[in-house]
């Protein structure tokens, strides 16, 4: 996410770190470096005017003149101009309407809106909301039928389309079964085109008048760059928007339309999409954002999604299992994995850490070998009988000639499953005769400040 962008950007703030310091010269060079970054991520150029002009001025003035530490002075204003330009936190969908709310889902062809209307019932269904679906893309069939699947997949009932059906009449069709059925949310998702056209205006603006959405959502492909911004200024004069929601941003090194559609719109991002996975949707926190681009990583978040999406039962079990002295078993490994996955995978959480920390973890597409690397270990221990998986030791050569067939794999890689199963048994024991003081103890003081006192 933003890779390309915090590899430009770091340029600069290089430049100037460790400077005794600043210069309006070296500011100025700094700050070329800053607009052509911003300009090559496809930040619409009044965007980058405005930023760069806040950010001069803030650097020449006496909060960088005065300070022992003016580069790092610099990137706080870099950070704090960032936050500003993509707004204050996004307080969420408004559900404080008598239901049922109507959230209407608007964009381009080909920006996600139907992944991303499953992905907000999901949302909502886990605050306990009763959700019903609907699209009104007549166009694409495939897209009606895709909604249908994901609506049963996440939990939501979907409101059918029946052949011939016009766009305003599915709509109101659905608000009326949404009344009776006493459901708390109506999510609609809309047809997309292409390129901005008057039909299409005129189309969305006869679905949100029949429906009187509550919240209209504009949904956009973060890698679209300036035809997002496009999209988003055509999209807010028509249906005057509530909120962003920028998806795909898992695959976008640029960067450009986060930094570009809050500006343009005036209308806050509420969420991000960060893969085609059903619970790959994140609030949008313009803080957390701003440091991901710097380089600073986005620790608060990782721990928030470890907090939500580990299965705290099992790691309790195991670890009273190590305390124990039971052994690590395959089993143990595979519900590791398995939740490494669940949580969008090493590349996922290698893009939260802090530049330096990154950097050590990940070479090119690190991420994505590493990804890899863990769905074949999967496999391989799927490959075992119940017996294997409990005891390693039964693993002989006749075995992992049967498990390494048994998963399309190598028996080598067989054998590099079992010295990780081994080594991970042996950090484990570590850990459980050390405690959580010992092992604190033992890292010599490499966490950071306030770690375990």
């Amino acid at each position: 996410m933003f890779d390309r962008l915090t590899e430009r950007l770091s340029g600069a703030i290089n430049a100037l770190t460790g400077r005794g310091r600043l210069t309006e010269d070296n500011i100025s060079d700094a700050l070329r470096q800053v607009r052509m970054a911003l300009i090559e991520a496809d930040v619409a150029v009044p965007v980058v005017k405005s930023f760069i002009d806040a950010v001069k001025v803030r650097a020449l003035g006496a909060e960088v003149q005065q300070s022992l530490t003016p580069g790092q002075v610099f990137i706080k204003i870099l950070h704090d101009e960032l936050v500003k330009t993509m707004g204050e936190p996004g307080q969420g969908l408004n559900l404080r309407h008598q239901a049922p709310v109507v959230i209407l889902l608007a964009g381009l062809q080909g920006a996600g809106k139907t992944t991303t209307a499953a992905k907000l019932a999901r949302l909502l269904i886990a605050q306990k909301k009763r959700v019903l679906l609907t699209s009104v893309d007549v166009y694409r069939p495939a897209a009606i039928t895709q909604l249908e699947r994901l609506a049963a997949q996440v939990g939501a009932d979907f409101h059918p389309v029946v052949a011939g059906e016009r766009p305003v009449a599915i709509a109101t069709g659905a608000l009326d079964q949404a009344r009776r059925g006493v459901y708390d949310v109506l999510l609609v998702d809309t047809a997309g085109r292409l390129h901005v056209d008057d039909e299409m205006m005129e189309e969305v603006r006869l679905v949100d008048r029949a429906v009187a959405a509550h919240e209209r959502l504009f949904v956009v492909d973060s890698m679209a760059g300036q035809d997002a911004v496009n999209a988003a200024r055509a999209f807010n004069g028509a249906l005057d928007l509530t909120g962003v929601i920028l998806t795909k941003a898992d695959g976008d090194a640029r960067g450009g339309a986060a930094l570009s559609v809050r500006q343009v719109t005036g209308r806050p991002i509420l969420f991000l999409g960060m893969g085609e996975k059903v619970d790959a949707l994140e609030p949008f926190h313009p803080e957390r954002v701003a440091s991901r681009i710097l380089g600073m990583g986005d620790v608060l978040s990782l721990v928030e999604q470890v907090q939500a999406q580990v299965d705290r039962d099992k790691a309790e079990k195991l670890a009273k299992k190590i305390q124990k002295g039971k052994g690590f078993d395959f089993n143990d490994l595979r519900d590791q994995m398995l939740q490494l996955e669940q949580m969008g995978g090493v590349g996922a959480l290698l893009d939260k850490l802090p530049g330096g920390l990154a950097a050590a973890a990940k070479a090119p597409n690190a991420g994505q070998m590493a990804g890899k690397e863990v769905r074949r270990q999967i496999a391989l221990i799927n490959s075992m009988t119940l017996a294997e998986r409990r005891n390693p030791d039964l693993i002989d050569a006749s075995r992992k000639r049967r498990i390494a067939k048994g998963s399309g794999l190598q028996v080598q890689d067989v054998n590099r499953l079992m010295k990780q199963q081994m080594q991970m048994q042996q950090m484990m024991k570590q850990f459980s005769k050390l405690g959580v003081r010992g092992l604190m103890r033992s890292l010599g003081g490499r966490l950071p400040p306030g770690f375990g006192g």
